[in-house]
């Protein structure tokens, strides 16, 4: 009879304890990119209106969406690019997704480009960035970032494909090793006044670190590890995409399913204070693989695109 009364007892113990371990995976895997209740109450913002789909992208030859960059020389152009598996293209749409054209990059290669950044230089001429700085199965010790002159978008360059695409000036080059050990990567940005180049890791079991370079095309060099970043999501490092506003004071990351915007504080002009604020989570609406994110070229509009054919364009307007 006490064996049995043991036995219960440790029964119902048990019961509980897989119960209780249930519940917690359970609540694991349900904020796996997402958010607490409170932090999603927040996420409707102070400061931007609800995300609203303004267009898709409709150009076939587009399938991974993997960033996007708005122009700041040439009104209404976003450049985008593919995914792995896809050769050296970039491609010009406009902010309903139609296409606009499509350029292959001369001198450079497809292995695994992840983030596309735009830069205008105090002369006015602007630059488009690609970074190829994908490595899922991290193995590769060495990385790259592309730099191209941007291409000027004409109307009749609505009709070029892959197979018939316009043909960038020769890209640049920046080679870049990691300081600590070999990272996945997919976010790029580039400061809009001083052309420093950032690149975040993405990680699934901790904060993504933040990797610092001098824009020093033509060279191979050693990336400098800042910090390290978590966003307000499970799991917190697992970003994969980003910009800085034009003016230099936010900056927007994503990862596959919400927006973390960071906003350096009145009066502060150095860009390495950003790291140390709080995120204001922003409603990114319904992304199928949320990748691409980036800022209008006056920063008062946040455009997300998702990986997919016909994926749509997501426009987030801040409020006044």
């Amino acid at each position: 009879m006490q064996l049995m009364r043991s036995l219960s007892k440790r029964t119902i113990t048990d019961f509980f304890a897989f119960v209780i371990f249930i519940c917690v995976v359970f609540l694991i895997f349900s904020s796996c990119s997402s958010v607490s209740s409170e932090q999603a109450e927040s996420s409707k913002g102070p400061h931007y209106f609800p995300p609203k789909v303004v267009g898709r992208i409709t150009n076939p030859d587009i399938t991974e969406s993997s960033g996007i960059a708005a122009s700041k020389c040439s009104p209404n152009v976003y450049w985008t690019h593919n995914d792995s598996g896809d050769d050296a293209f970039i491609f010009a749409v406009n902010a309903k997704g139609e296409t606009l054209g499509t350029w292959k990059v001369t001198g450079a290669q497809n292995q695994d480009w992840e983030d596309i950044a735009e830069f205008k230089d105090s002369k006015g001429k602007c630059f488009v960035y690609i970074g190829e700085i994908g490595d899922n199965n991290q193995k590769r010790a060495e990385h790259l970032i592309y730099r191209i002159s941007e291409p000027q978008v004409r109307t009749e360059d609505s009709g070029t494909t892959r197979s018939s695409p316009r043909q960038t000036e020769p890209a640049e080059t920046l080679r870049f090793r990691y300081p600590d050990s070999i990272h996945d990567a997919e976010t790029l940005l580039v400061h809009p006044r001083s052309g420093e180049i950032y690149v975040l890791s993405k990680r699934l079991n901790g904060p993504a670190g933040v990797y610092h370079l001098k824009p020093a095309f033509g060279s191979t060099i050693t990336a400098v590890k800042i910090t390290d970043l978590a966003v307000p999501a499970i799991p917190n490092g697992y970003v994969t995409g980003g910009d800085i506003s034009p003016d230099g004071k936010r900056m927007i990351i994503c990862d596959y399913t919400g927006g973390y915007e960071y906003t350096l504080p009145v009066g502060d002009e150095n860009f390495d204070d950003i790291w140390k604020q709080q995120a204001e989570i922003v409603d990114l609406g319904e992304r199928k693989q949320g990748e691409g994110i980036c800022y209008s070229a006056d920063g008062n509009t946040l455009y997300a695109t998702s990986e997919g054919k016909s994926s749509p364009l997501i426009e987030i307007r801040r409020r006044p």
